[in-house]
């Protein structure tokens, strides 16, 4: 896209640069403080925007749907207290790892920092968003503009990726400005040295079982770690790392990385080799979890040893670093048992948690067929069903279709559907429960203005139920603020044109969800949980002392 005229404003350009940069989808909520450069991109036709309801759910929407594209997802907000209402959303970006742009505004340059009392101006603005951005820029001026802007993408695609908040004076967008020229470019990543390569082949050469733990920052790695496991090297992932290897192939362990087969079989192996992952607390027992002889990869130097001791730490992109040890391993092949020992390990660990469903079994297996089956993107909002079976049960083929609140934060599901669904081949299917869903509720309209092909199914037990659970476990059964007044969902969505039905027998939950995921635009399907009864074992939260909510 090229503008034949000279009458160009900054927005212009930005706009031309989002675009030939690639980014197609930007999510937030119009301003009198963003309108120069929404009104630049809607002119230019090229960039299709999504008006959310708040700035959370916009910052939920651009995480996912850069989760699931592979690109950057835009975040456009106004400055002070709508860039605050998107800051929980970054959060979660900043703990995954997302490649996010966060573009917010800023009073004019003459007024900003010096609390003068400008409409919309937070005097300290870049010191809240450095808390939830890997960077933080701001453009002073027409010049440096654009150079801002690649600059933050730059930054938002290098690993260790992250989001980086762009800070755009609302008089730089309204400056004028030459014709532009074409804004390409190619981000290079932290390449692990020669030396380290060879210590790692080595290290692996003198192992009989070995282990490869895949983090989120090894998602990239999926045809490096396909030649690892043809080796017979046994694959088991965070929860972040998920379908790097797909789930469904023997040699996997899955995200079923801290049961008691799990640690039964790690004492069995001699290495395992942790790439891109931070081996959080929540699936590490708190770093309690007896695990080999570590090596780790990490492009983030400061990640390398810091829960468990290593023997070799290898600073560098994950892909690359994996791949360059393939091909320096030769001829090597691990135990021929290991493979079948992980698949073993896998599938009882898999009955182990089918024992704690109780009737929740039909729905785990159906989600289980379906979602595989259909290339769906599954999304999943953090509550008991996810905490139980849509974590680690449900298998992801590919690590892009698996998107969660990694940081712990409930009622982000809604808002990640939509950006989910529209960066998908497939429909997605968003994993909610009821306490979640009314913290994101408002953006039920966005999904149905949008026509997000997108599935909610939600788990509605009228209750924060994990923090029932954990009452009961850990304070004699003092129920005390997690019993919630919960709304007729069926009326909401009635309300806005979303279809609904509800579910209150298991048996019947299939029909449900093939006709929601064949019917155009969004649907709910509503499983009433009060109806079908408990868990055959109630879920308790995360290992003790590990941060609950």
């Amino acid at each position: 896209m090229k503008h034949e005229t000279m009458n160009l404003t900054v927005s212009d350009r930005l706009a031309e640069a989002l675009a030939e940069t690639g980014i197609t989808h930007v999510f937030g909520v119009i301003s009198i403080h963003n309108m120069p450069l929404l009104d630049a991109i809607d002119r230019a036709g090229v960039i299709r925007f999504v008006p959310a309801r708040g700035e959370a759910g916009a910052m939920n929407m651009a995480d996912a749907f850069s989760r699931v594209s592979g690109g950057i997802g835009v975040c456009l907000t106004s400055t002070g207290t709508a860039a605050g209402n998107a800051a929980g959303g970054q959060a979660e970006a900043l703990v995954a790892g997302s490649r996010v742009l966060h573009i917010t505004t800023q009073v004019d340059t003459g007024l900003a920092d010096r609390d003068r009392a400008a409409i919309h101006d937070v005097p300290r603005q870049p010191r809240m968003l450095e808390g939830v951005s890997k960077a933080v820029i701001r453009a002073w001026d027409a010049k440096g503009a654009v150079g801002a802007l690649l600059q933050a993408l730059s930054l938002c695609r290098a690993a260790p990726s992250g989001p980086v908040s762009l800070e755009l004076p609302v008089d730089v967008q309204r400056a004028g400005c030459g014709v532009g020229q074409s804004f390409l470019g190619a981000v290079a990543q932290p390449r692990a040295a020669e030396a380290a390569i060879a210590a790692l082949a080595a290290k692996t050469r003198a192992a009989r079982r070995p282990m490869l733990w895949l983090g989120g920052g090894a998602r990239g790695a999926g045809r490096a770690v396909a030649r690892l496991a043809a080796r017979g090297i046994g694959i088991v992932t965070s929860t972040q790392g998920r379908g790097t290897f797909p789930e469904d192939r023997p040699g996997s362990l899955g995200a079923f990385n801290m049961t008691p087969e799990a640690a039964a079989l790690y004492q069995s192996c001699d290495l395992m080799i942790v790439a891109g992952s931070r081996l959080r607390g929540n699936e590490t027992r708190n770093n309690a979890l007896p695990l080999p002889p570590l090596a780790q990869i990490d492009a983030d130097a400061a990640q390398l040893g810091r829960n468990y001791a290593v023997a070799l730490a290898v600073q560098g992109d994950a892909a690359d670093a994996l791949d360059r040890l393939d091909a320096a391993l030769g001829d090597y092949v691990a135990d021929p048992a290991l493979a079948h020992d992980v698949t073993i390990a896998r599938a009882k660990s898999e009955g182990r948690l089918r024992g704690t469903l109780g009737p929740y079994q039909v729905i785990a297996d159906v989600l289980a067929r379906v979602v595989p089956e259909g290339g769906h993107a599954f999304v999943r909002d953090v509550t008991i069903s996810n905490s139980t079976f849509g974590n680690r049960y449900v298998p992801l083929t590919q690590p892009h279709l698996g998107v969660h609140a990694l940081g712990g934060g409930i009622g982000q599901g809604i808002a990640m559907g939509i950006g989910a669904a529209l960066a998908s081949d497939a429909k997605a299917i968003a994993l909610l429960g009821d306490g979640g869903a009314q913290l994101g509720l408002a953006e039920l309209a966005t999904a149905v203005e949008e026509r997000a092909p997108l599935v909610y199914v939600l788990m509605n037990d009228r209750a924060y139920g994990v923090i029932q659970n954990i009452q009961d476990a850990q304070y004699d059964g003092r129920r005390n603020h997690s019993a919630l007044l919960t709304p007729d969902f069926g009326t909401v969505c009635a309300a806005i044109g979303l279809a609904h039905q509800s579910v209150g027998d298991v048996a019947a939950f299939e029909t449900a969800l093939a006709a929601a995921i064949a019917a155009e635009g969004p649907a709910m399907v509503e499983v009433d949980m009060t109806a079908i009864g408990p868990f055959a074992e109630a879920f308790a939260g995360p290992p003790a002392g590990a941060a609950q909510r």
